[in-house]
Protein backbone atom coordinates (compact mmCIF):
# COMPACT_ATOMS: atom_id res chain seq x y z
CA UNK A 1 0.00 0.00 0.00
CA UNK A 2 1.42 3.37 -1.02
CA UNK A 3 0.57 6.71 0.56
CA UNK A 4 -0.64 9.31 -1.90
CA UNK A 5 1.73 12.27 -2.08
CA UNK A 6 0.47 15.74 -1.26
CA UNK A 7 0.19 17.92 -4.35
CA UNK A 8 1.44 21.46 -3.94
CA UNK A 9 0.62 24.07 -6.59
CA UNK A 10 1.64 27.55 -7.64
CA UNK A 11 -0.52 30.49 -6.60
CA UNK A 12 -0.83 32.92 -9.50
CA UNK A 13 -3.38 35.69 -9.88
CA UNK A 14 -5.51 34.28 -7.08
CA UNK A 15 -5.62 30.74 -8.53
CA UNK A 16 -3.78 27.55 -7.62
CA UNK A 17 -2.14 26.03 -10.68
CA UNK A 18 0.22 23.27 -11.71
CA UNK A 19 3.26 24.16 -13.80
CA UNK A 20 2.20 24.95 -17.36
CA UNK A 21 4.20 22.01 -18.72
CA UNK A 22 3.19 19.69 -15.88
CA UNK A 23 6.70 19.21 -14.49
CA UNK A 24 7.07 18.52 -10.77
CA UNK A 25 9.77 17.98 -8.20
CA UNK A 26 9.67 15.73 -5.15
CA UNK A 27 9.62 17.27 -1.67
CA UNK A 28 11.40 15.32 1.09
CA UNK A 29 10.92 15.42 4.85
CA UNK A 30 14.49 15.90 6.21
CA UNK A 31 13.66 14.10 9.46
CA UNK A 32 12.76 10.89 7.63
CA UNK A 33 14.41 11.20 4.23
CA UNK A 34 11.06 10.25 2.68
CA UNK A 35 9.14 11.99 -0.10
CA UNK A 36 5.84 13.40 1.14
CA UNK A 37 4.74 15.83 -1.60
CA UNK A 38 5.28 17.06 -5.13
CA UNK A 39 5.59 20.71 -6.14
CA UNK A 40 5.58 22.44 -9.52
CA UNK A 41 8.91 22.77 -11.28
CA UNK A 42 7.94 26.07 -12.81
CA UNK A 43 9.32 27.31 -16.10
CA UNK A 44 9.25 30.50 -18.14
CA UNK A 45 5.52 30.29 -18.87
CA UNK A 46 4.70 30.13 -15.16
CA UNK A 47 7.01 33.03 -14.34
CA UNK A 48 5.48 35.06 -17.19
CA UNK A 49 1.99 34.39 -15.83
CA UNK A 50 2.93 35.35 -12.29
CA UNK A 51 4.65 38.54 -13.39
CA UNK A 52 1.68 39.49 -15.56
CA UNK A 53 -0.67 38.94 -12.62
CA UNK A 54 1.51 41.02 -10.30
CA UNK A 55 1.86 43.80 -12.89
CA UNK A 56 -1.90 43.90 -13.47
CA UNK A 57 -2.59 44.11 -9.74
CA UNK A 58 0.04 46.77 -9.05
CA UNK A 59 -1.82 49.98 -10.03
CA UNK A 60 -4.80 49.12 -7.84
CA UNK A 61 -2.68 48.06 -4.85
CA UNK A 62 -0.35 51.05 -5.24
CA UNK A 63 -3.34 53.36 -5.03
CA UNK A 64 -4.78 51.86 -1.85
CA UNK A 65 -4.41 54.01 1.23
CA UNK A 66 -1.85 53.07 3.90
CA UNK A 67 -4.71 52.31 6.27
CA UNK A 68 -6.16 49.80 3.79
CA UNK A 69 -2.81 48.06 3.44
CA UNK A 70 -2.42 48.06 7.21
CA UNK A 71 -5.84 46.48 7.64
CA UNK A 72 -5.00 43.72 5.14
CA UNK A 73 -1.71 42.88 6.83
CA UNK A 74 -3.32 42.80 10.26
CA UNK A 75 -5.88 40.35 8.88
CA UNK A 76 -3.04 38.19 7.54
CA UNK A 77 -1.32 38.23 10.94
CA UNK A 78 -4.56 37.26 12.68
CA UNK A 79 -5.21 34.49 10.15
CA UNK A 80 -1.70 33.08 10.54
CA UNK A 81 -2.14 33.12 14.30
CA UNK A 82 -5.49 31.36 14.04
CA UNK A 83 -3.98 28.63 11.87
CA UNK A 84 -0.69 28.44 13.71
CA UNK A 85 -0.86 24.67 14.22
CA UNK A 86 -1.19 24.07 10.48
CA UNK A 87 1.66 26.42 9.64
CA UNK A 88 3.93 24.86 12.27
CA UNK A 89 3.14 21.35 11.04
CA UNK A 90 3.87 22.34 7.44
CA UNK A 91 7.11 24.04 8.42
CA UNK A 92 8.24 21.08 10.48
CA UNK A 93 7.55 18.68 7.62
CA UNK A 94 9.36 21.12 5.30
CA UNK A 95 12.47 21.35 7.43
CA UNK A 96 12.59 18.67 10.14
CA UNK A 97 12.40 21.40 12.82
CA UNK A 98 11.07 20.54 16.30
CA UNK A 99 7.34 21.24 16.46
CA UNK A 100 7.44 22.82 19.91
CA UNK A 101 10.29 25.22 19.20
CA UNK A 102 8.82 26.21 15.84
CA UNK A 103 5.55 27.05 17.57
CA UNK A 104 7.22 29.03 20.36
CA UNK A 105 10.28 30.59 18.69
CA UNK A 106 9.26 31.19 15.06
CA UNK A 107 5.51 31.62 14.70
CA UNK A 108 5.09 34.43 17.31
CA UNK A 109 7.88 36.68 15.97
CA UNK A 110 6.71 36.05 12.43
CA UNK A 111 3.21 37.27 13.28
CA UNK A 112 4.66 40.21 15.21
CA UNK A 113 6.78 41.19 12.21
CA UNK A 114 3.71 41.27 9.95
CA UNK A 115 1.97 43.52 12.48
CA UNK A 116 5.03 45.77 12.63
CA UNK A 117 4.98 46.29 8.86
CA UNK A 118 1.23 46.85 9.01
CA UNK A 119 1.99 49.82 11.27
CA UNK A 120 4.93 50.93 9.13
CA UNK A 121 2.58 51.26 6.15
CA UNK A 122 1.21 54.42 7.80
CA UNK A 123 4.57 55.93 8.76
CA UNK A 124 6.30 56.73 5.49
CA UNK A 125 8.76 59.57 6.03
CA UNK A 126 10.42 62.24 3.91
CA UNK A 127 11.75 65.77 4.27
CA UNK A 128 9.26 68.45 5.14
CA UNK A 129 7.63 70.19 2.20
CA UNK A 130 8.92 73.71 1.92
CA UNK A 131 10.41 76.51 -0.11
CA UNK A 132 14.03 75.53 -0.62
CA UNK A 133 14.17 77.94 -3.59
CA UNK A 134 12.43 81.30 -3.77
CA UNK A 135 9.02 80.96 -5.35
CA UNK A 136 9.13 77.14 -5.40
CA UNK A 137 7.65 74.53 -3.09
CA UNK A 138 9.31 71.12 -2.95
CA UNK A 139 7.45 67.96 -1.96
CA UNK A 140 8.87 64.47 -1.40
CA UNK A 141 6.77 61.51 -2.48
CA UNK A 142 7.76 58.04 -1.30
CA UNK A 143 6.28 55.49 -3.68
CA UNK A 144 6.31 51.69 -4.08
CA UNK A 145 8.90 50.44 -6.55
CA UNK A 146 6.53 48.12 -8.44
CA UNK A 147 6.58 44.35 -8.89
CA UNK A 148 9.10 42.58 -6.61
CA UNK A 149 10.71 39.25 -7.49
CA UNK A 150 11.59 37.55 -4.20
CA UNK A 151 13.50 34.33 -3.50
CA UNK A 152 13.37 32.84 0.01
CA UNK A 153 15.78 30.26 1.50
CA UNK A 154 15.21 26.84 3.05
CA UNK A 155 16.52 27.47 6.57
CA UNK A 156 13.55 29.58 7.76
CA UNK A 157 10.99 29.22 4.95
CA UNK A 158 8.04 30.79 6.76
CA UNK A 159 9.84 33.62 8.50
CA UNK A 160 11.93 34.58 5.50
CA UNK A 161 8.79 34.65 3.37
CA UNK A 162 7.35 37.15 5.86
CA UNK A 163 10.55 39.23 5.76
CA UNK A 164 10.08 39.38 1.99
CA UNK A 165 6.38 39.95 1.36
CA UNK A 166 5.32 41.97 4.43
CA UNK A 167 7.41 45.13 3.84
CA UNK A 168 6.88 44.94 0.08
CA UNK A 169 3.10 44.70 0.34
CA UNK A 170 2.96 47.28 3.15
CA UNK A 171 4.71 49.77 0.86
CA UNK A 172 2.22 49.18 -1.97
CA UNK A 173 4.19 46.75 -4.12
CA UNK A 174 3.04 43.45 -5.56
CA UNK A 175 5.04 40.26 -5.12
CA UNK A 176 6.13 37.12 -6.91
CA UNK A 177 7.73 34.91 -4.26
CA UNK A 178 9.66 31.69 -4.86
CA UNK A 179 10.29 29.37 -1.91
CA UNK A 180 13.22 26.98 -1.97
CA UNK A 181 12.62 23.83 -3.98
CA UNK A 182 13.21 21.79 -0.81
CA UNK A 183 10.77 23.75 1.40
CA UNK A 184 7.71 24.97 -0.54
CA UNK A 185 4.93 23.56 1.67
CA UNK A 186 4.57 26.30 4.29
CA UNK A 187 4.73 29.07 1.67
CA UNK A 188 1.96 27.43 -0.37
CA UNK A 189 -0.11 27.16 2.82
CA UNK A 190 0.50 30.88 3.43
CA UNK A 191 -0.93 31.55 -0.02
CA UNK A 192 -4.05 29.54 0.86
CA UNK A 193 -4.52 31.66 3.98
CA UNK A 194 -3.80 34.96 2.22
CA UNK A 195 -6.11 34.13 -0.70
CA UNK A 196 -9.24 35.53 0.94
CA UNK A 197 -7.51 38.68 2.21
CA UNK A 198 -5.49 40.31 -0.57
CA UNK A 199 -6.73 41.27 -4.05
CA UNK A 200 -5.85 38.76 -6.75
CA UNK A 201 -2.33 39.20 -8.10
CA UNK A 202 -0.91 41.18 -5.17
CA UNK A 203 0.76 38.05 -3.73
CA UNK A 204 1.91 35.22 -6.00
CA UNK A 205 3.90 32.05 -5.25
CA UNK A 206 5.92 30.25 -7.90
CA UNK A 207 7.59 26.98 -6.92
CA UNK A 208 10.71 25.76 -8.65
CA UNK A 209 14.47 25.45 -8.69
CA UNK A 210 17.43 27.72 -9.43
CA UNK A 211 16.39 28.10 -13.05
CA UNK A 212 12.97 29.30 -11.92
CA UNK A 213 14.61 31.87 -9.69
CA UNK A 214 16.90 32.97 -12.48
CA UNK A 215 13.93 33.43 -14.80
CA UNK A 216 12.24 35.62 -12.17
CA UNK A 217 15.27 37.84 -11.65
CA UNK A 218 15.96 38.18 -15.39
CA UNK A 219 12.33 38.89 -16.22
CA UNK A 220 11.76 42.44 -17.52
CA UNK A 221 8.71 43.10 -15.31
CA UNK A 222 10.10 43.31 -11.74
CA UNK A 223 11.54 46.60 -10.57
CA UNK A 224 13.31 44.89 -7.69
CA UNK A 225 14.87 41.50 -6.93
CA UNK A 226 15.29 40.34 -3.35
CA UNK A 227 17.05 37.16 -2.29
CA UNK A 228 18.14 35.50 0.92
CA UNK A 229 20.67 32.82 0.11
CA UNK A 230 24.28 31.96 -0.58
CA UNK A 231 26.95 34.42 -1.68
CA UNK A 232 27.18 32.65 -5.03
CA UNK A 233 23.44 33.00 -5.58
CA UNK A 234 23.55 36.65 -4.54
CA UNK A 235 26.34 37.42 -6.98
CA UNK A 236 24.40 35.77 -9.78
CA UNK A 237 21.29 37.77 -8.91
CA UNK A 238 23.23 41.03 -8.80
CA UNK A 239 24.80 40.26 -12.19
CA UNK A 240 21.48 39.30 -13.76
CA UNK A 241 19.67 42.31 -12.33
CA UNK A 242 22.36 44.68 -13.57
CA UNK A 243 21.39 43.99 -17.17
CA UNK A 244 18.24 46.08 -16.81
CA UNK A 245 19.29 48.04 -13.71
CA UNK A 246 16.88 46.40 -11.29
CA UNK A 247 17.07 47.35 -7.66
CA UNK A 248 18.63 44.48 -5.66
CA UNK A 249 18.25 43.47 -2.02
CA UNK A 250 20.69 40.77 -0.85
CA UNK A 251 20.91 38.95 2.50
CA UNK A 252 23.64 36.38 2.04
CA UNK A 253 26.02 34.31 4.16
CA UNK A 254 27.54 34.91 7.55
CA UNK A 255 30.42 33.81 9.74
CA UNK A 256 29.61 35.47 13.03
CA UNK A 257 32.51 35.99 15.44
CA UNK A 258 31.69 35.48 19.12
CA UNK A 259 34.40 37.25 21.11
CA UNK A 260 34.66 36.09 24.74
CA UNK A 261 36.96 38.10 27.00
CA UNK A 262 38.51 36.88 30.25
CA UNK A 263 36.06 38.84 32.42
CA UNK A 264 32.93 37.41 30.81
CA UNK A 265 30.39 35.40 32.78
CA UNK A 266 31.74 32.07 31.56
CA UNK A 267 28.78 29.89 32.50
CA UNK A 268 26.27 32.23 30.87
CA UNK A 269 28.44 32.65 27.78
CA UNK A 270 28.79 28.89 27.27
CA UNK A 271 25.07 28.25 27.79
CA UNK A 272 23.92 31.05 25.47
CA UNK A 273 26.53 30.39 22.79
CA UNK A 274 25.62 26.70 22.64
CA UNK A 275 21.98 27.58 22.06
CA UNK A 276 22.82 30.30 19.52
CA UNK A 277 25.23 28.00 17.72
CA UNK A 278 23.08 24.86 17.56
CA UNK A 279 19.56 26.28 17.23
CA UNK A 280 18.04 25.31 13.88
CA UNK A 281 20.98 22.91 13.44
CA UNK A 282 23.27 25.90 12.97
CA UNK A 283 21.50 26.65 9.70
CA UNK A 284 21.39 30.36 10.40
CA UNK A 285 23.60 33.03 8.87
CA UNK A 286 23.85 34.71 12.28
CA UNK A 287 24.58 31.49 14.22
CA UNK A 288 27.22 31.68 16.97
CA UNK A 289 29.57 29.24 15.28
CA UNK A 290 32.98 31.04 15.31
CA UNK A 291 34.07 31.60 18.90
CA UNK A 292 37.17 33.61 19.82
CA UNK A 293 38.21 33.15 23.46
CA UNK A 294 40.90 34.93 25.47
CA UNK A 295 43.85 32.59 25.99
CA UNK A 296 43.58 32.75 29.78
CA UNK A 297 40.18 31.05 29.80
CA UNK A 298 40.43 29.10 26.54
CA UNK A 299 40.85 25.60 27.97
CA UNK A 300 38.15 26.08 30.59
CA UNK A 301 35.77 27.43 27.96
CA UNK A 302 36.41 24.56 25.54
CA UNK A 303 35.81 21.97 28.26
CA UNK A 304 32.54 23.62 29.26
CA UNK A 305 31.35 24.06 25.67
CA UNK A 306 32.14 20.43 24.84
CA UNK A 307 30.01 19.37 27.80
CA UNK A 308 27.20 21.67 26.65
CA UNK A 309 27.41 20.08 23.20
CA UNK A 310 27.25 16.60 24.70
CA UNK A 311 24.14 17.64 26.64
CA UNK A 312 22.46 19.07 23.53
CA UNK A 313 20.04 16.78 21.78
CA UNK A 314 18.92 16.50 18.17
CA UNK A 315 16.09 14.30 17.01
CA UNK A 316 12.59 13.91 15.64
CA UNK A 317 10.23 16.90 15.39
CA UNK A 318 7.83 15.52 18.00
CA UNK A 319 10.57 14.98 20.61
CA UNK A 320 10.13 17.78 23.16
CA UNK A 321 13.68 17.43 24.50
CA UNK A 322 15.55 18.31 21.31
CA UNK A 323 17.09 21.71 20.57
CA UNK A 324 17.25 21.16 16.84
CA UNK A 325 16.21 18.78 14.11
CA UNK A 326 17.67 17.52 10.86
CA UNK A 327 19.82 19.33 8.36
CA UNK A 328 17.71 20.37 5.42
CA UNK A 329 18.83 17.99 2.71
CA UNK A 330 21.42 15.31 1.88
CA UNK A 331 23.69 17.81 0.14
CA UNK A 332 23.79 19.94 3.29
CA UNK A 333 24.60 16.88 5.40
CA UNK A 334 27.42 16.06 3.00
CA UNK A 335 28.72 19.64 3.17
CA UNK A 336 28.81 19.74 6.96
CA UNK A 337 30.44 16.31 7.22
CA UNK A 338 32.97 17.35 4.59
CA UNK A 339 34.24 20.25 6.70
CA UNK A 340 34.94 17.84 9.57
CA UNK A 341 36.53 15.22 7.32
CA UNK A 342 38.91 17.83 5.85
CA UNK A 343 40.04 19.31 9.18
CA UNK A 344 43.79 19.97 9.36
CA UNK A 345 45.97 17.88 11.66
CA UNK A 346 46.26 20.69 14.21
CA UNK A 347 42.48 20.78 14.78
CA UNK A 348 40.80 18.73 17.48
CA UNK A 349 37.18 17.56 17.56
CA UNK A 350 36.14 18.10 21.18
CA UNK A 351 32.56 16.87 20.76
CA UNK A 352 30.38 15.40 18.04
CA UNK A 353 31.78 15.33 14.54
CA UNK A 354 29.49 12.60 13.20
CA UNK A 355 26.09 11.87 11.74
CA UNK A 356 23.31 10.79 14.12
CA UNK A 357 21.33 7.73 13.04
CA UNK A 358 20.82 6.45 9.52
CA UNK A 359 17.35 7.90 8.91
CA UNK A 360 16.98 11.55 8.02
CA UNK A 361 19.80 14.10 7.92
CA UNK A 362 20.81 14.55 11.56
CA UNK A 363 24.28 15.69 12.66
CA UNK A 364 25.65 15.76 16.20
CA UNK A 365 26.40 19.04 18.02
CA UNK A 366 30.08 19.55 17.34
CA UNK A 367 32.95 21.56 18.86
CA UNK A 368 36.30 21.96 17.10
CA UNK A 369 39.35 23.60 18.74
CA UNK A 370 42.99 24.21 17.83
CA UNK A 371 42.16 26.11 14.66
CA UNK A 372 44.10 28.78 12.78
CA UNK A 373 42.70 31.88 11.15
CA UNK A 374 43.28 30.70 7.59
CA UNK A 375 41.72 27.27 8.06
CA UNK A 376 38.88 26.44 5.70
CA UNK A 377 36.37 25.91 8.49
CA UNK A 378 37.14 29.38 9.90
CA UNK A 379 36.90 31.21 6.59
CA UNK A 380 33.87 29.47 5.07
CA UNK A 381 30.29 29.09 6.19
CA UNK A 382 29.55 25.57 7.45
CA UNK A 383 25.81 26.14 8.01
CA UNK A 384 25.52 23.25 10.41
CA UNK A 385 25.70 22.43 14.14
CA UNK A 386 29.45 23.04 14.34
CA UNK A 387 31.09 25.58 16.69
CA UNK A 388 34.77 26.39 16.21
CA UNK A 389 36.98 27.83 18.96
CA UNK A 390 40.15 29.92 18.56
CA UNK A 391 42.19 31.71 21.22
CA UNK A 392 43.41 35.31 21.16
CA UNK A 393 45.91 37.24 23.27
CA UNK A 394 44.51 40.78 23.38
CA UNK A 395 41.79 43.08 22.06
CA UNK A 396 43.73 43.96 18.91
CA UNK A 397 44.17 40.32 17.93
CA UNK A 398 40.53 39.58 18.73
CA UNK A 399 39.48 42.30 16.29
CA UNK A 400 41.93 41.10 13.67
CA UNK A 401 40.56 37.56 13.84
CA UNK A 402 36.93 38.66 14.10
CA UNK A 403 37.09 40.93 11.04
CA UNK A 404 39.37 38.60 9.11
CA UNK A 405 36.67 36.88 7.02
CA UNK A 406 34.73 37.88 3.90
CA UNK A 407 31.38 37.89 5.68
CA UNK A 408 30.05 40.75 7.81
CA UNK A 409 26.51 40.03 8.97
CA UNK A 410 26.50 39.57 12.76
CA UNK A 411 28.83 39.35 15.76
CA UNK A 412 28.83 39.38 19.55
CA UNK A 413 31.10 40.53 22.40
CA UNK A 414 31.13 39.01 25.87
CA UNK A 415 32.67 41.21 28.58
CA UNK A 416 31.78 43.13 31.75
CA UNK A 417 33.98 46.07 30.67
CA UNK A 418 31.66 48.72 29.22
CA UNK A 419 34.44 50.66 27.52
CA UNK A 420 35.78 47.52 25.87
CA UNK A 421 32.28 46.57 24.70
CA UNK A 422 31.83 50.00 23.13
CA UNK A 423 35.24 49.89 21.42
CA UNK A 424 34.55 46.45 20.03
CA UNK A 425 31.08 47.38 18.80
CA UNK A 426 32.59 50.39 17.03
CA UNK A 427 35.37 48.42 15.37
CA UNK A 428 33.66 45.13 14.54
CA UNK A 429 32.86 45.29 10.82
CA UNK A 430 29.47 43.62 11.02
CA UNK A 431 25.88 44.75 10.48
CA UNK A 432 24.89 43.71 13.99
CA UNK A 433 26.85 43.55 17.24
CA UNK A 434 25.31 41.90 20.29
CA UNK A 435 26.83 42.47 23.74
CA UNK A 436 26.61 39.62 26.27
CA UNK A 437 23.98 37.91 24.15
CA UNK A 438 23.75 36.47 20.65
CA UNK A 439 20.94 36.08 18.10
CA UNK A 440 17.85 37.95 19.46
CA UNK A 441 16.02 39.91 16.76
CA UNK A 442 13.19 42.42 17.02
CA UNK A 443 10.97 43.78 14.27
CA UNK A 444 11.90 47.39 15.06
CA UNK A 445 15.65 46.94 14.46
CA UNK A 446 17.40 46.26 11.12
CA UNK A 447 18.98 42.99 10.06
CA UNK A 448 21.57 43.05 7.29
CA UNK A 449 25.28 42.95 6.65
CA UNK A 450 28.30 44.32 4.85
CA UNK A 451 30.94 42.87 2.53
CA UNK A 452 29.94 39.49 1.07
CA UNK A 453 26.99 39.23 3.43
CA UNK A 454 25.14 41.51 1.03
CA UNK A 455 23.33 44.83 1.25
CA UNK A 456 19.90 46.12 2.09
CA UNK A 457 18.10 45.62 5.40
CA UNK A 458 15.37 43.28 6.55
CA UNK A 459 12.96 44.22 9.35
CA UNK A 460 12.65 47.76 10.78
CA UNK A 461 11.78 51.02 9.04
CA UNK A 462 15.04 50.68 7.10
CA UNK A 463 13.85 47.40 5.60
CA UNK A 464 10.48 48.96 4.81
CA UNK A 465 12.10 51.91 3.05
CA UNK A 466 14.11 49.53 0.86
CA UNK A 467 10.84 48.72 -0.90
CA UNK A 468 10.11 52.36 -1.75
CA UNK A 469 11.44 54.93 -4.19
CA UNK A 470 11.74 58.68 -3.65
CA UNK A 471 10.30 61.27 -6.00
CA UNK A 472 10.88 65.03 -5.78
CA UNK A 473 7.96 67.22 -6.88
CA UNK A 474 8.61 70.98 -7.29
CA UNK A 475 5.87 73.48 -8.01
CA UNK A 476 5.97 77.19 -8.76
CA UNK A 477 4.08 79.40 -6.34
CA UNK A 478 3.25 81.76 -9.20
CA UNK A 479 0.62 79.40 -10.57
Amino acid sequence: MTTELRRLRNYIGGEFKDAADGRTTEVVNPATGEVYATAPLSGQADVDAAMAAAAAAFPGWRDTTPSERQKALLKIADAFEARADELVAAESENTGKPLGLTASEELPPMVDQIRFFAGAARLLEGRSAGEYMDGMTSIIRREPVGVCAQVAPWNYPMMMAVWKFAPAIAAGNTVVLKPSDTTPASTVLMAEIIDSILPKGVFNVVCGDRETGRAMVEHPTPAMASITGSVRAGMQVAESASKDVKRVHLELGGKAPVVVFEDADLAKAVEDIAVAGYFNAGQDCTAATRVLVHESIHDEFVTALAKAAADTKTGAPDDEDVLYGALNNPNQLKQVAGFIERLPAHAKVEAGGHRVGDKGYFYAPTVVSGLKQDDEIIQNEVFGPVITVQSFTDEAQALEYANGVEFALASSVWTKDHGRAMRMSKNLDFGCVWINTHIPLVAEMPHGGFKKSGYGKDLSAYGFEDYTRIKHVMTSLDG
